[in-house]
């Protein structure tokens, strides 16, 4: 039987706030009672984790003083030495608070936008100490419900200037730290700007800095849009802008359900682990979920602890699909390697097409062999190969 414990060297990450849900929803109070940050790093890393990652009001409560900050993040800071765990990304809650509720880099208010980048900066700041490398950026409250509220235009003015007053600020603090925007299109807001990978892609090209700044794309943000989340990556990884991703699971175009990775769209978790796996990307498998507010703590970990299983042994079929010397007959009576080779071989140019001698009758007559393909992908998910 294969081996699914997990090991440091596979990156897996979880966010405080997802161990650390407690149960609430619009229709319902908590279920669980407050977790410590500190508990939350030594259960997780006795059950294999790598790292951590936090908003600031995670780690610290909003409106906390000076010493009871300063205590938080020395308790935080011991469990992480005792324990081995790293803090590989960071970021900023700039939506639960009411002062947000019009959004905060984006906000009409211009004291709103201000108070924003003194929270991001300040939090910043401990990012960097703690070692964070990446520092994302979801704009949940970056958006409206009604079209005549909200200057679009002027929105991703500010936006960008945002963006780039940041990038401007761990350039001359000299911090090794990299923005990553996570794309999502509803909910909380009725319409969010950048709501889908394409959307930030292009967002990212206006900016002073784009270098800084690449992705933090998430399954369920994806599927929320009906979009493919295998084929957002992929476009992320062709950009070199995947610098963060978000694993857990989605049963098609709904709220955002943020399950367990592995429970939800199956079919696309295999291939999204296949192409991480496949496609050079060494960057956090980070899971953000929110355990089911049926479970007592009990559930929590065993739902955290999941999320890495299932995570290998995607990893494992994916390897025995790629294997497999059917699989690779199939790939090429598939032709899928042919769309490697540039349509114009070097030297020739658009008067060569001239040349060509095609029956375009014969070419259309020709199978492409998909089904098959596909069908020996699902059975190595099913694991009957």
């Amino acid at each position: 039987m294969a081996d699914y414990t997990p090991r440091p060297e596979d990156r897996f990450s979880f966010g405080l706030w997802t161990v650390g849900w407690r149960g609430a929803d619009p229709f319902g109070a908590p279920t669980r009672e407050p977790l410590e940050a500190t508990e939350a790093v030594e259960r997780l890393a006795e059950l294999g984790a790598w790292g951590i990652s936090f908003h600031d009001d995670d780690l610290i409560p909003f409106g906390a003083a000076d010493a009871e900050r300063d205590q938080r993040v020395t308790a935080f800071r011991k469990a992480l030495d005792a324990t081995g765990l790293c803090v590989p990304m960071a970021t900023t809650n700039l939506f639960t608070h009411p002062v947000f509720k019009d959004g905060a880099f984006t906000s009409n208010d211009r004291d709103v936008r201000r108070y924003a980048l003194r929270k991001t900066l300040r939090n910043l700041d401990l990012a960097a100490q703690l070692g964070a490398s990446t520092y994302v950026l979801w704009g949940g409250r970056e958006g409206a419900e009604s079209p005549a509220a909200k200057d679009v235009g002027a929105a991703l003015d500010r936006y960008a200037e945002a963006l780039n007053l940041l990038c401007g600020y761990v350039r001359e603090q000299g911090y090794d730290i990299r923005f990553a925007l996570e794309p999502k299109p509803n909910e909380p807001r009725g319409d969010i700007l950048l709501p889908t990978i394409g959307h930030a892609l292009g967002f990212i090209t206006q900016l002073e800095e784009p270098a800084r700044v690449g992705l933090n794309p998430e399954v369920g943000h994806e599927q929320m849009a009906g979009l493919s989340m295998v084929h957002g990556v992929a476009q992320a990884l062709w950009q070199d802008k995947l610098f963060h991703i978000d694993l857990n699971g989605q049963n098609g175009p709904r709220y955002d359900q943020d399950l367990r990775f592995g429970n939800g769209d199956v079919k696309t978790a295999f291939f999204l682990v296949d192409l991480l796996e496949t496609q050079g990307y060494t960057g956090p498998r980070h899971f953000d979920f929110k355990p089911a507010r049926t479970e007592d703590y009990s559930g929590v970990w065993a739902s955290a602890q999941a999320c890495m299983r299932n995570y290998l042994i995607f990893r494992e079929r994916a390897s025995a699909f790629r294997a497999d010397p059917e699989v690779q007959e199939a790939l090429r009576a598939s032709r899928v390697d042919d769309l490697r080779i540039p349509t114009l071989d070097a030297g020739e140019t658009l008067a060569s097409l001239a040349g060509d001698d095609f029956d375009v009758e014969q070419a259309a007559l020709r199978g492409m062999h998909y089904e098959r393909l596909d069908q020996l992908a699902l059975d190595h998910l099913f694991g009957t190969r």
